[in-house]
Formats: structure tokens, sequence, C-alpha cells
């Protein structure tokens, strides 16, 4: 049993030595993750960078291709098209001192996705594998009154979810609250996470402060993504990184999110961390989607499931 003045991620962590941080969204969710993966890496600590990649991959050279469905991305990769937030996470890494490869995926199904894994996990003896969600989607069980974007995360879940042979697997959410303009109502995500704590499975939170060195180089990190990917920042950490630099309210740091509004708050700045299996196995749908190959099929064996339930009243906060 842990002590209260214990970190509960990295007590978790603290035996091991090769750790891969993935994200689980796709894009920039991998720069959610990069305030644990600094830590981890001034702790000395082997650290990995992997990503679900939206970009098209199929341009990068054949020597890049490191196993079939993953190719390891460096500051020099070349792909004709700006929106590549691996390279642009490999520049940043390279530029501060960093291990500068991140690893990246194609937009697959569950099986292809778990063999990528599984050659990345046994290229470099991975012993954690800590799965990162910019927002909460993650979270949803299948039932909820909305689900967000849950296809590429729930794919990424389902996909490590059989992965034994690692002795630590866990998930972290960021962004508590970023899912609103999605349909996610958080009253039933505090409902999931109280049902995980229950389960045994939620492992607590900790919080991405500025003054520490890995906050504010992800204020950085961000702050250099969003200037380099100017027709497509990313919402989700621009919006993190705005609740770490202590702003609240209807804070917009992009243009794309001009006429809605938004509710930056410090929740946003916590990571919530879960067992991996234990997150797996509360999702009513994972059976579903395991003999997927392509990332279509799990978009209707999704869409095929929300059919046949009966969602959970959504709730406002009752204060």
């Amino acid at each position: 049993m842990l002590s209260l003045h214990s970190n509960p991620v990295f007590t978790r962590l603290a035996d091991s030595e090769r750790i891969l941080v993935a994200g689980a969204g796709g894009g920039f969710d991998i720069y959610s993750g990069l305030p644990l993966a600094l830590s981890l890496l001034h702790q000395g600590k082997e650290v990995y960078f992997a990503s679900l990649s939206f970009s098209d991959l199929a341009g990068l050279p054949l020597d890049e291709w490191v196993a079939p469905d993953l190719a390891a991305v460096t500051p020099e990769s070349f792909l004709n098209q700006a929106y590549f937030p691996e390279r642009t996470l490999a520049r940043w890494l390279s530029g501060n001192g960093y291990p500068s490869t991140v690893y990246a995926f194609p937009r697959t199904g569950v099986r292809p996705l778990r063999a990528a894994y599984q050659a990345l996990i046994e290229r470099h003896h991975i012993d954690a594998v800590v799965l990162v969600d910019g927002g909460t989607d993650i979270l949803m069980r299948g039932d909820e009154a909305g689900l967000g974007t849950p296809e590429e995360d729930l794919t990424s879940l389902a996909a490590l979810a059989v992965s034994d042979e690692v002795a630590v697997r866990m998930v972290v959410s960021v962004g508590f609250g970023v899912d609103a303009h999605h349909g996610v109502n958080h009253v039933q995500v505090l409902e999931n996470i109280a049902a995980l704590e229950r389960d045994g499975a939620y492992l607590g939170a900790c919080s991405i402060s500025r003054s520490t060195r890995e906050g504010a180089l992800f204020i950085d990190a961000v702050t250099r993504a969003q200037e380099q990917t100017p027709e497509h920042p990313s919402i989700v950490n621009g919006s993190i990184a705005a609740a770490v630099r202590g702003e609240c309210g209807d804070v917009h740091v992009t243009e794309r999110t001009r006429g809605s509004e938004l509710f930056v708050n410090p929740l946003m700045s916590l990571y919530f961390a879960f067992d991996l299996p234990g997150l797996a196995a509360r999702c009513l749908y994972l059976d579903r989607i395991e003999d997927t190959e392509r990332m279509t099929q799990v978009h209707s064996r999704i869409a095929e499931f929300r059919r046949s339930v009966t969602p959970r009243q959504a709730r406002r906060y009752p204060h």
C-alpha cells in the first residue's frame, strides 16, 4: 500500500528501466505525455516515444520502417506535408538534447496495431508502457451520453490490453473537460473514475506545474508545435498548456475554436492514472473491435454497439 506522500504514477514506474510513452488518440496526443516522459528521462530511465499518427506515413522512405506498421521518425524524416506531429516532436527533442526518435503507427485496426506494438516492445525490451490520452475519451466505457472520438483511443487500448509480458501497463488521461465540445459529459467521466476506484484500477492523480522543469518544457514544446503547425494547431494540448500557465475561462489558443465557449481550468493540468488492463476490462465493446484490421471497421463496430444500448442519462454538475 502506498503512502499519501508517494506519487502514484512514478511509484508504479520506480522499478521500470525501459519505458514506452505512447499517444493513444493520434496526432498531438504524444505531447500530452511529454511532462511525464521528461521526468522519467531526468530520473535516468530509458524512455521511448510512440504515436498513432494522423499523417500519411506511406510517403516515408523504406529504411525508416523498422517493422510492419512501425516507422522510426527522426528530425530528418521527410514527408511532404506540413502536419507531422511526430517529426515536430522529434525536432524539439533533438533541439533540447533528448533522444529524438519518435515511433509512429499508421491508423489501422487492432490486430496490426497490436503486432506493431509488440515489435516495438521486443525491439527495446520495454518493461513498462504508459498510454496517454489528451482528453477523457479513453475513459468512456460505451454507455455514456456521448463518447467523444473514441476510435483511436480504444484501438490503442485494445492493442495493449493483452501484452501480459510487459510488467507495468498504465493509462494516463490529461485535459479533463477538453472533450466537452465532442459531446463528453464530464459528470459521467467522474462516475467512471469512481467505478474504477472501486475496482482498484484508479491509481490517483498528479498535477503538471509550471514551476517544475518538466512543466516549463511542456509549455515550450507546445508553443513551438503551434508555431510550426499554424494551419492545424493542437486544441487539446494548447488548452492543457494554457491551464498549466494558470489561465482560466473562455481561453482560445487557436482560431480553430473561435465561436465556441471553452472552459480552460486547473483540472486540465491533472494527470489521472489508471491500470491499463483494469480500464480495458470495463469497456463494454472492446471485444467487438478485437479482430479489426482497419480503422473504418473500428468506427462501424462502435456505431453498431451504440445502436444496441440505451445511453446513461447525462447530468450537469450539481453546483
